[in-house]
């Protein structure tokens, strides 16, 4: 299986690793950024909390554990901290892992060991609490209206099964599935992930050396607003005047880079 990291030459030359240096790779995934990393010569300390990542290398320190958490591992400051946030590849191509509204599969899409499952949350939770989570977690416009459907026809046990009932009753927008955003939404939900990015961030601030540069990479609004906020919040100087998006040759190659957006903050000083 053949993993394309997204922005790649962007985030090195954003997060300019140098050798000798110690980076955290804070969202390990098919290690594209470790690997970008390692060759400067640099030492990366990888974070993962999906417990079917493998470390690809012993030169890499790699802790399955949340983001929020590096703090209780990392006890030295280090250069520069990395996020590529949101589902992996691997994770949405895996049919057994439910993420993908085009593979059949459970409905699960657990990043992690966490007990609450996609299934638990559409087959179990009150309408109006369903119409919440896929407003507020997907934007999604239709979710009375997607939480009435839920409720009427569950259960639900696989992925096709709900991904199904959304086409047939919804319109799909250029580039966009029926499904898309209820899948995010119960995805965002069920690994708690706004949360965990927040979290991270500011674990990621308290690591840094000053100087040291915090290099995200998001993949919808709702991610990198709170990437925007935090960096104006904290006074970190952006690297760029812009947000800086894939090439039209990345996204020609990568389709799912389409929506990608890269910031770089960097930690001037003491807070």
């Amino acid at each position: 299986m053949i993993h394309n990291s997204v922005l790649l030459n962007e985030m090195l030359e954003a997060l300019a690793p140098e050798a000798g240096k110690t980076y955290i790779d804070a969202t390990f995934g098919g290690g594209g950024y470790t690997r970008a990393i390692l060759k400067t010569d640099a030492h990366v300390i990888a974070f993962d909390r999906d417990p079917f990542v493998q470390q690809f290398a012993e030169n890499v320190q790699l802790i399955q554990a949340p983001f929020s958490q590096m703090e209780e591992y990392v006890k030295e400051k280090v250069d520069g901290i990395v996020f590529d946030f949101g589902v992996s590849s691997f994770q949405i191509d895996t049919p057994g892992r439910g993420f993908s509204f085009q593979h059949e599969g459970p409905l699960d899409m657990r990043m992690g060991n966490t007990k609450t499952t996609a299934a638990l949350v559409v087959n179990t939770y009150a309408e109006k609490d369903l119409a919440n989570i896929i407003y507020t977690y997907g934007e999604e416009h239709s979710s009375r209206f997607i939480a009435k459907l839920l409720v009427k026809n569950r259960p639900f046990h696989t992925t096709k099964q709900l991904a199904d009932l959304l086409s047939k009753h919804l319109r799909g927008k250029p580039h966009l599935h029926p499904a898309t955003l209820t899948f995010q939404a119960l995805r965002i939900y069920v690994n708690d992930e706004l949360h965990e990015i927040q979290n991270g961030l500011a674990a990621a601030l308290n690591l840094l050396k000053p100087n040291g540069r915090i290099v995200t990479v998001s993949f919808h609004a709702l991610e990198d607003r709170i990437v925007k906020q935090f960096f104006k919040t904290h006074n970190l100087n952006s690297l760029h005047k812009n947000v800086i998006i894939p090439s039209k040759d990345e996204i020609k190659n990568n389709p799912r880079s389409r929506s990608a957006r890269l910031r770089c903050g960097i930690f001037l000083h003491q807070q």
